[in-house]
């Protein structure tokens, strides 16, 4: 191995991902997952896996789940924190940058093929340096724009999963004075979220006066099975995620596609036209058509966001 590789890490609930990369390309080969139970933190496993991989590398960018500031980030479901000083002390690396984990997916979505993309609307085609959205649905709920100008890339920390949710139909009304009930003020990362699917089955459950809450993997095995409480919950989930892109769409007019990524989004992936979100996206009444615009594709590629770290870092090399 030489002296010019970079070292990227993808920070999850349960397990971090790290790779070497070479000019913005991860090396698929070197990719090696840690529990993050077995481990104190980044530190230790950056120093395990540069150990055994015998590099001092020039750079490193890690992403994760929480909030990041000036370089440093805590995670939201896990007693880490990630340091920006402490990588670059620990590592040797001249460059270090610390991202958001949806952050790092928006710096790779220009780089994903066609093989890592599931489509779910058409739209027209991107113009070159198009805005791009994406929008993740998984534990949480968050969806940040990605600018592009000139070979650069930005991508603002955003928290857009917790604005309020609203309703536009009576059973959309029961819906959130039920949600209001019993986690006070609704907001949409309440029902479009692995938590999310659960409340929806739960309501649909209440509304019919029969059922019993389930988790998040039975009701899409339920779901799969043709059961009717589940596919009423799914319908529901689609719905409402459709709505949201759309509204999204028209607020930042993301010409360059939006991308859909996450566990959630994932396993409803193939379902999604099914379950009506392309009517759901476009109900906007005299911009209905406007909104044929947009393509949407669902991110498939499960390490994009190591490939958003090693973009971000190839980018930053060249200033």
């Amino acid at each position: 191995m030489t002296q010019e590789l970079s070292v990227v890490a993808d920070i999850g609930g349960t397990n971090t991902r790290v790779a070497l990369c070479l000019n913005g390309k991860i090396l698929e080969d070197t990719i090696r997952r840690y529990r993050n139970a077995e481990n104190a933190g980044i530190g230790p496993i950056l120093d395990d896996y540069l150990g055994a991989q015998q590099v001092t590398p020039v750079a490193v960018c890690v992403d994760m789940a929480g909030p990041v500031h000036d370089g440093v980030g805590t995670l939201t479901n896990l007693d880490w924190k990630v340091d920006a000083a402490s990588l670059r002390s620990d590592t040797g690396a001249a460059r270090v940058a610390v991202l958001n984990d949806l952050q790092a997916q928006g710096f790779a979505v220009a780089h994903l093929g066609h093989d890592s993309l599931l489509p779910v609307l058409t739209g027209r085609e991107p113009a070159k340096d198009a805005v791009r959205l994406v929008v993740n649905v998984g534990t949480g709920l968050n969806a940040v724009p990605v600018y592009s100008q000139g070979g650069r890339t930005m991508v603002p920390p955003a928290e857009a999963g917790h604005i309020s949710l609203l309703a536009r139909t009576t059973e959309e009304l029961r819906l959130i004075d039920w949600i209001a009930e019993r986690h006070g003020q609704p907001g949409v990362e309440d029902i479009l979220s692995g938590r999310g699917l659960e409340r929806l089955y739960a309501w649909v459950c209440h509304d019919e006066g029969d059922g019993e809450p389930l988790a998040a993997a039975e009701i899409m095995a339920g779901f799969e099975a043709g059961q009717l409480r589940a596919q009423r919950a799914a319908r529901l989930f689609v719905h409402f995620l459709g709505r949201y892109s759309g509204d999204l769409a028209l607020i930042t007019l993301p010409f360059g596609g939006i991308y859909l990524v996450g566990g959630v989004t994932r396993h409803l992936g193939p379902h999604l036209r099914a379950l009506g979100f392309a009517k759901a996206f476009a109900d906007k009444g005299r911009f209905n058509a406007y909104m044929t615009q947009f393509p949407v594709d669902l991110v498939t590629d499960d390490y994009a966001a190591l490939r958003g770290c090693a973009a971000h870092l190839a980018e930053l090399t060249t200033t």
